[in-house]
């Protein structure tokens, strides 16, 4: 690497939490010259999911995801290879055939990052749980199994309104895939038509009800399987095996919508609200779920306005910690108020690992900037990881749900619109990449 240097105010920073995102930002500070203090609490304190005390322990899957050059989540991996991600260069090595996904032996890829790690003469691990917020400068990506002590002064932080430990989301559409000739814009009783509303008659109902309470359930965890749900946030499928005309007094109720032209109400109605700035992606709202996925795109596509949806986030129903990104966060992973600390991984409001990734690669940057008192960079939306970072910024708080990389949180290609889902996904794909050169030229001091 041959960077342009920077003075430098601050040689030393913390990390609390030895997963994806805290061995990546570890990494990347210590390549730029930092001493990094990474902290790590296990195996001297466990959490229900991990079963070592390695780094970077995969806990639910080995696979990273789909590895196609032009999908969404290729192209993030793309990016982070460009950026010379340790996590993903290990990846590599410790790679298992899964057609086109990224699929890793579990055991080697937390070895080969542990040996990077503790070989690098800047990273000093220290086996010690963190339970407060530490002054100095710190990256904080301790995941979604935040240890109780420190979850405690998140939410002191960041405030009780803000701070979730349960996730409970529903799944989320593309506007584009929304067929317009069965659905309607409107509100209750007449009101400013935020939302797009989905009417089902009395036999598709029937039939939609009869496949919910018989689709699969995906398996969790032991601890999540003890864990009771709020009344508020009850599983869709849970609520319609209360009965047949349960929904309908619940989210699918019709009172006071109807079709344009039609006075009569619908049997039931599925209400779809805005979840971004751009208005591209809208949530199916009361739908939270702990169907399998592919039950969810079974199910959901007998909606008629949902028959070729395009389901750019599933459904689920887990234990996690997370904030509300665009009501705490600055744009730049920092709880507002906090100018030398960065939040990084999955508790920022993005779900996936290689998502949790590309949140300690971005937060380690922007604090090497923040540490040599220059301004901090600016990710190009068009890039998959500005992308994730512009939707934590512009997210609508009432609706924020943890979100993986997908089409949707791009900006739109600009001209006349492809058709044809490969040759629209290459074009991201290319302007993704080009952008990102931009980006690296422009920050030469970091790259």
């Amino acid at each position: 690497m041959n960077r342009r240097p920077l003075k430098q105010i601050c040689n030393e920073v913390k990390i609390i939490g030895g997963g994806l995102a805290g061995s990546e930002a570890a990494w990347q500070l210590a390549e730029r010259g930092l001493s990094v203090l990474l902290y790590e609490m296990r195996p001297g304190a466990m959490t229900p999911a991990h079963e070592s005390g390695s780094l970077a322990e995969l806990v639910c899957s080995n696979s990273l995801g789909g590895d196609k050059p032009s999908s969404p989540a290729g192209i993030l991996k793309d990016e982070l290879r460009r950026l010379n991600s340790l996590l993903m260069r290990c990846a590599e090595e410790s790679r298992v055939p899964a057609g086109r996904a990224l699929a890793v032996d579990r055991a080697l890829f937390s070895k080969l990052v542990e040996d990077a790690i503790t070989s690098h003469p800047n990273i000093h691990i220290v086996r010690e749980e963190i339970t407060d917020i530490p002054d100095e400068p710190a990256v904080i990506a301790t995941g979604p199994l935040t240890s109780g002590p420190l979850a405690a002064n998140l939410k002191s932080l960041v405030g009780d309104e803000y701070l979730y430990f349960f996730d409970a989301v529903a799944p989320i559409v593309t506007l584009e895939s929304v067929d317009p000739e069965t659905s309607f814009r409107g509100s209750r009783y007449g009101g400013d038509g935020d939302y797009i509303n989905c009417p089902m008659d009395e036999a598709t109902y029937h039939a939609f009800w009869e496949a919910l309470i018989s689709a699969e359930t995906a398996d969790g965890h032991a601890f999540e399987k003890e864990m009771r749900h709020f009344e508020g946030c009850l599983p869709v499928e849970v609520i319609a095996k209360r009965g047949e005309k349960t929904l309908l007094f619940g989210p699918l109720r019709p009172v006071g919508l109807s079709m344009p032209g039609d006075e009569a109400a619908p049997h039931a109605v599925v209400q779809l609200r805005q979840d971004n700035e751009a208005g591209t992606l809208y949530n199916m709202v009361g739908f939270q779920t702990n169907l399998k996925w592919g039950e969810q795109e079974r199910v959901f596509r007998m909606i008629p306005a949902l028959r070729d949806a395009e389901f750019v986030r599933k459904g689920v129903m887990h234990k996690n910690l997370f904030v509300c990104a665009p009501e705490v966060l600055d744009g730049f992973l920092r709880p507002k108020g906090r100018d030398a600390l960065f939040l990084a991984g999955q508790m920022t409001g993005v779900e996936g690992y290689v998502e949790s990734i590309a949140m300690g690669m971005a937060a380690a940057l922007f604090m090497v900037r923040r540490l040599h008192d220059a301004p901090l960079p600016h990710f190009p939306a068009e890039t998959a990881i500005g992308a994730l970072l512009d939707y934590l910024r512009t997210a609508l708080p009432k609706s924020f749900q943890p979100m993986n990389v997908n089409l949707g949180i791009f900006p739109k290609l600009p001209g006349k619109k492809i058709r044809k889902k490969t040759e629209r996904s290459e074009a991201y794909a290319e302007r993704s990449m080009e952008k990102l050169e931009e980006f690296i030229r422009e920050n030469a001091d970091l790259f």
